[in-house]
């Protein structure tokens, strides 16, 4: 027994001993550069939107800083990424990609091996704090291989900046959606079943407390690892106040929309073809966007269709991350027949931004059925483009996006299948002119969000921080 203490005890302060060493190495080789923790470059949503803009705003704002791309992605290059900020969301980037891009103030991609460990599937129990704790372990490969003057998260894994921050980095992140939320916690206690809350724990009042146990100390680590951040943006009004009360640095927090094409969607002509309606959902196919409801309310529409309105489709467009969002995908495919409405049902499945945008161009409305969307860039783009926008009633949407002016209608808000699909019907049914007014109106409220005033802004808030000389 005393040899096996003293092997576990010997092994122990080996690890430790590397960890430091780890470390203490990352913090003197530690290079001029920003590094980018986003380590699935291929979600084809709006964190990778952000990522790009980001990327792409560092680099006019400061172009003697290289940019790192902390990916997961083993396929992922210099070129293979350039080329999908262009072709996937229309972002230009500044260097072409070179042999020694290290050496130019280029893209340079440090590929990841560990991401394993923050992928859902890998904790089929305590996802959350798995994925966090995993997080880590990523962010610590990450630091070792690659460590950065600036750690910038673009997807939301607050458990690294302590972790950032012990190696030396300047800890800027930008958050779409707070790892736990009072309305979590508010689901859990009042035993609502939802994607995030397992319907037999909602149906047992002894699981529902262990589960409000953990959420509470789960938030409360979040915020402490969350203060550590030296600049945190927040993408919308909802997730401020979340921010702001999980951890509490305020003078360090600011709200910063997310960039949306609004500039080339205004572009397209606000008509739309007469002869098939179409109705677009632009959202990736994981479970939290909720693509079933969608479904059931169209179904619900064209049961209620009146005599002479045209038959309108339905387009589902998004991308798959992994083999879940496969199986996701042709689920909703087989739903489809089930509701009766396969004929009516496109699926657009990883496709090019210039046929969102040709797709966008056609649609005559654009649904979202996300409960608390952080902010919900599609519903911008389906303002932007001329489709009248039926989102959820909850928060990006309901307090900044879809909220009317002056008296004039800018979209539909919504939340059961019934309501969506009455929604649905009230846009066929408009008058052409009445249509056509409400797409201007938000068209206009629309350009608040554009891709501009995010570079403008992104760069206001970088500046101080990147103007510093310490941590």
């Amino acid at each position: 027994m005393e040899l096996l203490e003293s092997l576990l005890w010997t092994f122990f302060c080996f690890c430790v001993m590397m960890i430091v060493s780890s470390v203490l190495h990352g913090r003197a080789s530690k290079k001029n550069a920003v590094g980018f923790f986003h380590p699935y470059t291929n979600d084809g949503g709006g964190g990778e939107r952000v990522l790009w803009c980001a990327v792409k705003a560092i680099q006019e704002e400061t172009p003697d800083l290289d940019c790192i791309i902390f990916t997961g992605d083993h396929d992922a290059s210099p070129h293979s990424l350039m080329a999908r900020a262009t072709d996937r969301f229309g972002v230009q980037l500044l260097f072409p990609p070179k042999a020694n891009a290290e050496e130019n103030n280029e893209l340079v991609v440090v590929h990841l091996k560990k991401r394993k460990w923050i992928e859902d599937s890998t904790y089929p129990r305590f996802t959350m704090i798995g994925q966090s704790l995993g997080s880590v372990y990523l962010a610590f490969e990450a630091l070792c291989k690659f460590t950065p003057s600036y750690y910038f998260d673009t997807s939301g894994y607050a458990f690294t900046y302590p972790l950032a921050r012990i190696f030396g980095c300047k800890v800027i992140c930008y958050t779409h959606y707070p790892t736990i939320s009072s309305d979590m916690v508010s689901r859990v206690r009042t035993r609502s079943s939802m994607y995030n809350n397992d319907s037999r724990i909602a149906g047992s009042a002894y699981l529902s407390w262990c589960k409000m146990v953990y959420y509470s100390l789960f938030a409360r680590l979040y915020g402490l690892v969350g203060s550590c951040a030296h600049l945190a943006m927040v993408n919308s009004s909802w997730t401020e106040a979340h921010i702001l009360k999980l951890w509490k640095i305020p003078f360090r927090t600011m709200r910063l929309y997310p960039p949306c094409d609004t500039t080339g969607l205004q572009a397209l002509p606000l008509e739309r073809p007469t002869k098939t309606p179409a109705i677009i959902s632009v959202a990736q196919f994981r479970p939290e966007k909720a693509h079933p409801l969608q479904l059931e309310a169209f179904a619900k529409a064209l049961r209620k269709l009146d005599p002479g309105l045209r038959r309108p489709k339905l387009q589902l467009v998004g991308s798959c991350r992994n083999k879940a969002d496969e199986d996701r995908l042709q689920k909703l495919k087989e739903l489809a027949v089930e509701l009766k409405v396969e004929n009516d049902v496109e699926f657009h499945k990883n496709i090019m931004y210039r046929d969102l945008v040709t797709l966008l161009g056609a649609a005559m409305a654009g649904i979202h059925t996300m409960t608390d969307e952080h902010f919900g860039i599609s519903v911008v783009e389906y303002m932007a483009s001329g489709a009248i926008p039926i989102a959820h009633n909850s928060a990006g949407p309901k307090m900044d996006i879809v909220v009317n002016k002056d008296g004039r209608r800018v979209g539909f808000l919504a939340r059961t299948a019934d309501e969506y699909a009455d929604a649905i019907l009230e846009v066929l049914r408009m008058p052409e002119s009445e249509r056509l007014e409400m797409a201007a109106a938000a068209r206009n409220r629309a350009r608040r969000f554009s891709e501009q005033k995010f570079y403008e802004d992104f760069k206001a808030a970088i500046r101080p921080i990147l103007s510093q000389d310490s941590v």
